[in-house]
């Protein structure tokens, strides 16, 4: 199969972080939604890289990622990172210091909504986690068992755990400029995500990725399942303005958004211009058996 035939989907999520499904069950979603890659990013961990590894079928590549979290002008920016080295020492150091971040804004976030009388425990929130990285998803999961949301997504309102919310804490998370610079010194390169699909009204300004840009970025995510045909089109045009890989994926957490593997993949030729640039890992295949 040539490269631009490939179905690459550069973006997804295990249980490891805020996901459903385990690495395994990722990879077994991916072969059956027929794609040739799947890129596993989750969120500040690269945690679930050898499950999904060992449970890689013949004619399946494992782009190994990870979703870094970083904070803009008060919002949350995502920077999708691959094939960087996790050893790393000063990406690895950051990573560490963000997911103990979230373990204690998680307890924070826990004991506020106690505090309100909601009947959500660090026990429940733990479970739901199942030993992944904690974050407010697992929250908004256990606030929906609990009876007092209708569904996860609606824990994210200022009502519950949206900013401005009772129970919401802020936690630390890296300048967007500073995660590309790192992940381009561990040899990796990085796709600026869901760009247009921030909600509450914000879109990442234009003149800041350029900046990142011109820090080394090397794509920008189009084809989301937040984004539009006009905001894909806007984000076509500036991304080839600024020279950057155009590149997509489903942000597939399982159940949470409705098993959607390969329901969006990157364009033609995208996946090998971001693999060419990348120096610190190699994309993965299955062993010969």
């Amino acid at each position: 199969m040539s490269n631009t035939a490939l179905r690459a989907d550069l973006h997804s999520h295990s249980n490891v972080s805020d996901g459903t499904t385990t690495p395994a069950d990722v990879i077994t979603r991916a072969t059956a939604a027929g794609l040739d890659v799947i890129a596993l990013t989750d969120h500040d961990t690269v945690g679930g890289h050898a499950e999904a590894a060992a449970a890689l079928p013949a004619g399946l590549t494992l782009l190994p990622g990870m979703e870094l979290s970083c904070r803009l002008q008060g919002h949350s920016v995502h920077v999708l990172s691959y094939l960087f080295d996790p050893a790393y020492p000063e990406l690895a150091a950051e990573t560490m210091k963000i997911r103990d971040a979230r373990l204690t804004r998680a307890r924070e976030m826990v004991r506020r909504l106690a505090a309100q009388g909601i009947p959500v425990t660090w026990e429940q929130v733990e479970d739901i986690a199942a030993g992944g990285v904690v974050g407010r998803p697992h929250i908004a999961r256990a606030l929906a068992a609990a009876g007092a949301v209708a569904a996860p997504a609606d824990a994210f309102s200022p009502e519950w755990i949206g900013p401005g919310g009772p129970a919401y804490v802020s936690r630390y998370a890296l300048d967007p400029v500073r995660a590309v610079t790192l992940v381009r010194a561990a040899g990796g390169v990085t796709v600026l995500a869901h760009a247009r699909g921030y909600g509450r009204g914000w879109q990442i300004p234009d003149d800041v990725i350029a900046e990142l840009a011109a820090a080394g970025l090397t794509g920008l995510e189009i084809n989301h399942p937040q984004h539009d045909e006009a905001a894909r089109e806007q984000l076509r045009a500036l991304a080839a303005s600024l020279g950057l890989v155009p590149s997509g994926g489903s942000d597939d957490h399982g159940e949470l958004t409705g098993f959607r593997l390969g329901t969006e993949t990157a364009p033609a030729g995208s996946y090998q211009r971001l693999i060419e640039q990348a120096t610190g890992a190699a994309p993965i295949v299955a062993h010969a058996g």
